[in-house]
């Protein structure tokens, strides 16, 4: 369902099974466990369904050496060509390619056994989850200081394994100054939600620059276990481009990802905007958005088990972005009216750094009492939003289409 949606990054938490097979599950949870096997052949059926572009598989590994080259044969057997598993002809092996030429491939991003000719500080270990954690938190003196452990974890690697990390070599992250001293385009390091805003709050700037230059993945805390999802918003402007959230679990979250990468036809790759790719120009053009919100159309009952149930809708309109531009705005309530509300009330934002704006237009149901009821919603990027009268087809609280129902807006946008 995820890559159907149009995901592109899958992380597969890898374990020891019986009988020599590796299972998938979430650990130390009540998760059911899928057979490694199974879940390749899911993925093999399912990557290039919606979009042609590459899919990362992203491996949590706790496997021994023994399962670690069982699970490195499953994929070249089960995914065949489609998995890369030498860097492509005529091209810098240190150099990332770029999505187009990647097309219908699959990538493994793992830990991978150091080259005899590396430097120490290239060498990588194979860490579970905790570890991770913990070596991220650590100042960067200290995690030279570790250089000779890892060499040492890194040997718990599998070459079957390690042989398949081409472009995508998970490492632990050496910090911002020796990184952008030494890019290593190949090289993608995690961090948590937590440790992510730190970095942020603390060298957002330099974050930018060095997520100019090489990938890098943000996580949520494993100490979620509703499978909760964070602001992916905060990530996107300091460049993080592998932003993961659990996609099982709708929200608001989940709503701003699925307008994230609406353009491109929902292939799952946008581009981002010069200002976090380009050497510093002359800024962002701030904006004038005005939306006048008219009427909607045919709004569905929450509770159609009961004939009365009528919605007394409102609209709310949402600007998430830089810190700066984040802001909400809301019609009155319409009583008992889910068939043709009309509001005829314009809401009206300042943009300051509109390309990388989401606006998110959500309906619903207005409750004296508690809390309001969601209804519908939808989300696009703010430059692919179209001057002028629009109809919105609304989306349910997991993505799916409402239809017929709709809002119907004037939108207009003026540079300052």
């Amino acid at each position: 369902r995820a890559l159907r949606a149009g995901c592109r990054c899958v992380e597969l938490d890898c374990w020891e099974g019986p009988d020599g097979e590796p299972v998938v599950y979430h650990g130390h949870t009540l998760t059911s466990k899928i057979l490694f096997r199974d879940v390749i052949e899911s993925i093999r059926d399912s990557a290039f369904e919606k979009s042609p572009y590459p899919v990362i598989l992203s491996l949590e590994n706790h496997c021994g050496l023994e399962q670690q080259a069982t699970m490195a044969r499953h994929m070249k057997a089960i995914l065949g060509d489609r998995l890369l598993t030498q860097p492509l002809q005529g091209q810098d092996p240190h150099d990332l390619p770029s999505p187009e030429q990647l097309k219908e491939k699959i990538l493994v991003k793992g830990k991978k056994l150091p080259e005899l000719w590396q430097e120490p500080r290239g060498v990588t270990s194979l860490l579970d989850p905790e570890e991770e954690e913990e070596e991220e938190e650590e100042d960067e003196e200290k995690l030279q200081e570790r250089s000779p452990r890892r060499a040492k974890d890194a040997s718990q690697v599998s070459p079957e394994l390690s042989a398949l990390v081409v472009y995508c070599q998970a490492v632990p992250f050496p910090g911002l100054a020796q990184a952008l001293r030494h890019p290593q385009p190949c090289h993608v390091s995690s961090f948590s939600e937590r440790k992510a805003r730190k970095l942020i709050k603390e060298a957002g700037p330099a974050l930018v620059r060095y997520n100019a230059r090489q990938l890098s993945r943000v996580y949520p805390l494993g100490l979620k276990m509703n499978s909760a999802n964070y602001n992916p918003q905060e990530m996107w402007n300091a460049g993080c481009q592998l932003v993961a959230l659990n996609f099982q679990t709708p929200g608001y979250e989940m709503d701003l990802n699925a307008g994230r990468f609406l353009p491109n036809g929902r292939c799952g790759y946008v581009l981002k905007p010069p200002c976090l790719h380009s050497p510093p120009g002359e800024g962002s053009r701030r904006l004038a958005l005005h939306i006048r919100v008219i009427t909607a159309q045919q709004l569905p009952k929450l509770n159609r088990d009961k004939g009365s149930s009528i919605v007394d809708p409102f609209v709310r309109v949402e600007i998430h972005g830089v810190p700066a531009d984040c802001a909400k705005q809301q019609t009155h309530h319409k009583l008992n009216n889910g068939f043709n509300p009309r509001w005829e009330e314009t809401l009206r934002f300042q943009v300051r750094v509109p390309e990388l704006a989401l606006v998110r237009f959500v309906v619903e149901d207005y409750d004296s009492t508690s809390c309001n009821d969601f209804v519908g919603q939808f989300t696009l990027p703010l430059p692919s939003m179209r001057q002028g009268y629009r109809h919105i087809h609304l989306l349910s609280k997991d993505g799916a289409s409402l239809a017929p129902a709709t809002l119907f807006v004037h939108v207009r946008a003026k540079s300052l």
